[in-house]
């Protein structure tokens, strides 16, 4: 097939249709950009106790995320060195040790084997453990590789967003809600959704309450129907600037996202109505803010990170997308809510309130995707051109296709 042995695209169009159908290219993603890259999957947050793990499904592979007896968070591959049983077949959950349900083989949470029962003479335990997946956390954020040879930029790449995170103290959170919506559509679908706000004026009433309608405009092409909603971002730019200066926090824009394996946005940019969180009338949803902040009139700190997440951290909370691949036309998105862990439910912070917009928002996208999904998989179906304000999706598309290359070249 020419898409898999020559991937390539007219320069500001839209993929050929086999990259979102084609059963043979999502394996092909999973081996080219899931199986070589750093993906996010958890925030500590998940994983606050000794013990605590959850599991993440990744194509055929099934990796543990745990915190470990020590305090470090580990992640292992889901395979009991036995005969190759899951070790742990719940999504998440609390354990002392990890142990086989199979024959009871059982593993440190470090993954090194304890027991393994009745065994001849110069049985090895140290040779047995369970195999061990690169993982990253960076300011409360976990992320994992499971190549033998992660991409080598991702400490730069870390070294840029941090400074933008620790404000936040992600690691002084906890999980309020957490919601797993599966999208029929190919993950490329979901990500390029998310890249682009042309649809939002028109299909995200909840979000643009908050969310500038004008993101990814240039001024020059702003339509004349968005110039009031302009005049509002360019003042509330100029005040959030000054908050951010006088507090010493990071917020000009750091935008990579292709040329390079690791690739990202992150800026700190303005929120419309009070200006302070994701809520219909832009107040904070949480009166206990995130670490030590102290105003919640902190806009969005937005990081996008190639190739499957995207995060919104707010004065008041925190909120993480994780995007994984389940078949050519399925994609799993997992929102987490994060707030201080010392904000009460019913007295800091309602449920319902904190996670709205971004409820609403999952709802509506799903819908969006899943008609591009049945759109792409027409005869009729053609790539068209992007538009100035889909200048992110481009990106994506771009950092993809290189991505693709080098793997298949190689």
């Amino acid at each position: 097939m020419t898409v898999l042995a020559e991937p390539g695209r007219t320069a500001g169009y839209a993929l050929d249709a086999a990259y979102y159908v084609d059963p043979q290219v999502h394996e092909l993603d999973l081996a080219a950009i899931f199986a070589r890259h750093w993906i996010f999957v958890a925030t500590e947050a998940e994983v606050r106790e000794p013990g605590d793990y959850v599991t993440i499904e990744l194509g055929r592979y099934s990796v543990i995320v745990l915190r470990d007896d020590d305090g470090t968070v580990q992640a292992l591959h889901n395979v009991c060195r036995h005969r190759g049983s899951r070790v742990l077949a719940e999504a998440r959950g609390s354990v002392g040790n990890l142990v086989c349900g199979y024959h009871q083989w059982t593993y440190a949470t470090d993954g090194s084997l304890l027991h393994a029962g009745q065994q001849p003479a110069g049985f090895d335990k140290s040779c047995l453990g369970l195999k061990k997946v690169a993982v990253r956390s960076v300011a409360g954020l976990v992320y994992i590789c499971l190549a033998d040879e992660p991409p080598n930029d991702f400490e730069e790449v870390a070294g840029w967003i941090t400074p933008y995170l620790v404000p936040h103290a992600l690691e002084r959170t906890k999980v309020a809600a957490q919601e797993d919506l599966v999208e029929h559509a190919n993950w490329k679908l979901v990500m390029e959704n998310n890249r682009e706000c042309y649809h939002c004026e028109a299909g995200h009433p909840e979000l643009t309450s908050t969310f500038f309608p004008t993101y990814g405009y240039a001024v020059e092409e702003i339509p004349p129907r968005l110039m009031p909603a302009h005049a509002r971002y360019v003042r509330a730019e100029a005040e959030l600037r000054r908050t951010c200066d006088e507090r010493g926090l990071p917020h000009a824009l750091v935008e990579e996202l292709h040329g390079r394996p690791t690739a990202v946005r992150i800026a700190r940019e303005a929120l419309d109505g009070a200006g302070e969180s994701y809520t219909r009338d832009g107040r904070a949803a949480s009166r206990k803010l995130l670490g030590d902040l102290d105003t919640p009139r902190l806009g969005r700190l937005s990081l996008h990170h190639q190739p499957n997440a995207w995060f919104h951290f707010l004065g008041d909370h925190a909120v993480t997308f994780s995007v994984l691949p389940l078949a050519a036309d399925r994609t799993l998105v997992r929102t987490t809510w994060l707030v201080h862990e010392d904000a009460v439910e019913g007295v800091d912070y309602d449920v319902e309130s904190l996670t709205e917009v971004w409820r609403a928002t999952n709802e509506q996208d799903a819908e969006l995707v899943a008609r591009a999904q049945a759109g792409v998989g027409s005869p009729a179906y053609e790539p068209g051109p992007y538009a100035p304000n889909e200048y992110q999706v481009d990106a994506f598309v771009a950092w993809y296709l290189e991505r693709l290359k080098e793997h298949v070249t190689s």
